[in-house]
C-alpha cells in the first residue's frame, strides 16, 4: 500500500496526520495498540462513570491540546482546590492554602525559597529548543538533581520536600537525573509555580467525559487511515520509498515516514539502514519513569465536608502514595482520590495501605471503608514502557540530546519527548506531531524552513499566573517569625540538620 506518508502513533502520530491531511497529502497511522491514545487512557464503567488512568491534566499555556478540545467541543473543568490542602508531615497533618506546603520554621522557609528561586533562575539561561547550548550545559549535565539539591540545601527539611518534588514532577528519583535535564524540564513548563500549581498550573483543568476523547476524535477524522493492533517490526529506507513492516507482516510502503513513539520504543524496530551511531545511543540510553495511578472511590465526599479539598502532599516513607487530587466528577457525583505512586514505592501495592494512610492524613475512618478502586500501572505497558515521559540520565543531553530531533533520511521524529514546550504533558505530544507534519511538508517543498516552528495563538483559558516565587512575600511572613527562630533552634534542632 502506497502513502504519502505513515505516522506511527500515539497522540503525536495522530496530530501530526490530522494535520498533513488538512493539508491535502494522504497519512496513515499505524497504532500498535486495540486503541488510540498512547499515554492517555480512559476507562468507562458503572463505578467510575469515566476515569482517566493516564495522562489527565491541563492548564493554562497549554494552547494546542486546548485548541483541539475546543475544535471537537470537549469541555473542561478546574479540579476542586476550594477546600484546603493539606501536607502530611512528621506524622501530624497541616491545611493549607496555595501550591506549595508552608514552611513554619523560618530556617527551613528561606532554604525551601532558595532553592525553587534559585532552580527557576537556572533555568532561564537553558533554551528551551537546546539545552545542551547552556552556558553551564556540561557541569550541570554531569550533575544529578540530588548532588544540586546537597549544594543547595541547608536544611533536611527542604532536601525531603525536593525529592518528593524530583519524584511527582518526572516520576524518577533525584540520584538518577540530569540536573541540566530536570531544570529544562522545568523551565519549558513555565518554572517552578506553573508545573506545580493546580489552579493557574499543569493540573488545574480535566476534560469532562475524559482526557482520551481528543485522540479518539482525532482517529474519527481520520477514519480508516487509523491502523489499530499494527506495531511497526521494520522500517526499511533502501529504496525510493521506505517500506514499514508491522508484526503481523502487513507491508505499507510511503515518502516519509513519522515515528512518534517514546525513544526507547525505537530498540523494537529494525532499521534498514541501521540508525546513526548518536541516535543508536541516545535510544538506548533514555528509561521512562516509573509510576502507577492509583483511583480511591468513597460513597461521599467525606474529605469536603471535613475542609480539605482532596489535595495532600504525603512526606512518610512507608506511604504508598505521596500525592493526590479529588476526582470528584464536575456535578459532585462519584467521589473519589486520585494518588499517585512512584518508582521508590511501586511495591506498596496493597489498597488497604492506601486507605490506611488516606485516612491518617484526613483524620476519619471514613477513608478505611472505599466502594470502589482503579488502578493503572504504566511499568507494565508494552508500548509505553512507563509513564509519564522519558528521563535523561547524566551526562546523556549534552552528549545525544543534539539528535532528538533530527531526521534519519525520510525518517522524523516526533512524540511528547521531542517537544520544547510542555514536553512530557499532552500538550508537547501535539506540538511534536504537528512540527514533525510541517518538517515532511518542507521535505516536500510545500513549506518553508522558517514555516516548521509556529507559535500558538493564546487559548481564552488562559490565565495570568499570580503566585510567582520572590523573596519578598515569604520574607515578609518571616519577619514575625523571627522572634522564634532561636526557639526554634533549640527545640527542633533535627529540621536544621545537613
Amino acid at each position: 500500500m502506497f502513502k504519502s506518508c505513515w505516522c506511527l502513533c500515539p497522540s503525536a502520530g495522530l496530530s501530526a496526520a490530522k494535520l498533513l491531511k488538512a493539508s491535502g497529502l494522504d497519512p496513515v497511522v499505524l497504532e500498535a495498540r486495540d486503541r488510540v491514545g498512547g499515554r492517555t487512557f480512559t476507562v468507562q464503567n458503572k463505578e467510575a462513570k469515566w476515569v482517566d488512568l493516564g495522562g489527565a491534566y491541563i492548564g493554562p499555556t497549554q494552547n494546542r491540546i486546548l485548541r483541539l478540545a475546543k475544535e471537537y467541543g470537549i469541555k473542561t473543568y478546574k479540579v476542586n482546590e476550594q477546600e484546603n490542602l493539606v501536607h502530611y508531615v512528621n506524622g501530624k497533618s497541616y491545611p493549607f492554602k496555595g501550591s506549595l506546603p508552608p514552611m513554619w520554621n523560618p530556617i527551613a522557609l528561606m532554604d525551601f525559597n532558595n532553592l525553587f528561586r534559585t532552580m527557576d533562575k537556572m533555568g532561564e539561561e537553558i533554551p528551551r529548543d537546546a539545552p545542551w547550548r547552556a552556558p553551564h550545559a556540561e557541569e550541570w549535565d554531569k550533575m544529578t538533581m540530588q548532588e544540586l539539591f546537597e549544594k543547595l540545601c541547608w536544611t533536611r527539611t527542604a532536601r525531603r520536600f525536593a525529592t518528593l518534588f524530583v519524584n511527582l514532577i518526572v516520576t524518577a528519583e533525584p540520584h538518577e537525573v540530569s540536573a541540566l535535564w530536570l531544570l529544562w524540564y522545568v523551565k519549558q513548563c513555565g518554572g517552578i509555580m506553573r508545573i506545580c500549581s493546580t489552579t493557574n498550573g499543569g493540573q488545574e483543568r480535566k476534560f469532562v467525559g475524559g482526557s482520551n476523547q481528543v485522540s479518539q476524535c482525532m482517529a474519527r477524522e481520520l477514519g480508516d487511515r487509523v491502523k489499530l493492533q499494527s506495531p511497526v517490526y521494520r522500517i526499511d529506507q533502501t529504496g525510493d520509498m521506505v517500506v514499514v513492516e508491522t508484526v503481523d507482516k502487513q507491508t505499507y510502503k510511503a515518502k516519509y515516514v513519522i515515528v512518534a513513539t517514546p525513544p526507547a520504543l525505537n530498540l523494537k524496530m529494525h532499521f534498514n539502514p541501521e540508525l546513526p551511531p548518536l541516535r543508536n545511543q541516545l535510544i538506548n540510553r533514555v528509561p521512562m519513569g516509573s509510576v502507577i495511578k492509583c483511583m480511591v472511590y468513597y460513597r461521599e465526599n467525606f474529605w469536603r465536608k471535613k475542609g480539605y479539598c482532596g489535595s495532600m502532599v504525603i512526606e512518610e516513607e512507608g506511604a504508598p502514595i505521596g500525592f493526590t487530587l479529588d476526582d470528584t466528577k464536575p456535578d459532585g457525583t462519584v467521589p473519589c482520590i486520585m494518588g499517585l505512586r512512584t518508582q521508590r514505592k511501586l511495591h506498596m501495592n496493597n489498597i488497604k495501605r492506601i486507605c490506611e494512610i488516606y485516612s491518617k492524613v484526613l483524620g476519619t475512618d471514613e477513608a478505611l471503608h472505599p466502594v470502589h478502586y482503579e488502578e493503572k500501572n504504566w511499568c507494565e505497558e508494552e508500548y509505553s514502557g512507563g509513564c509519564y515521559t522519558a528521563y535523561f540520565p547524566p551526562g546523556i543531553l549534552t552528549q545525544f540530546g543534539r539528535v532528538l530531533r533530527e531526521p534519519v533520511g525520510k525518517l522524523y521524529f516526533a512524540g511528547t519527548e521531542t517537544a520544547t514546550e510542555w514536553s512530557g504533558y499532552m500538550e508537547g505530544a501535539v506540538q511534536a506531531g504537528e512540527r514533525a507534519a510541517r518538517e515532511v511538508m518542507c521535505a516536500m517543498g510545500k513549506l518553508q524552513p522558517n514555516q516548521i516552528w509556529q507559535p500558538e495563538p493564546e487559548n481564552d483559558v488562559r490565565e495570568v499566573l499570580m503566585h510567582q516565587i520572590t523573596s519578598w512575600p515569604l520574607i515578609k511572613k518571616m519577619n514575625n517569625q523571627w522572634r522564634n527562630t532561636l526557639k526554634s533552634l533549640v527545640m527542633n534542632p533535627k529540621h536544621f540538620l545537613p
